[in-house]
């Protein structure tokens, strides 16, 4: 299964908004807690190790 760059979630602002909110009170070491926290749990999701790394690459591409 190739990675999916094309935009994809149907309310991107929202979820913007929302990503964001859950974060507004945290100190910032609790955030990137938070991140990271989520990050695993969206690669759990996706589950197939090929899509993973092309994530990780895209990601470190874009830096």
């Amino acid at each position: 299964m190739p990675l999916n760059l094309e935009p994809n979630i149907p309310d991107p602002d929202g979820f913007y908004e929302e990503l964001v909110a859950c974060q507004r009170d945290l100190p910032d070491d609790k955030a990137l807690l938070f991140q990271a926290k989520l990050l695993l749990v969206l690669a759990n999701h996706v589950g197939e190790r090929s899509v993973l790394t092309q994530a990780m690459q895209a990601a470190l591409r874009s830096l």
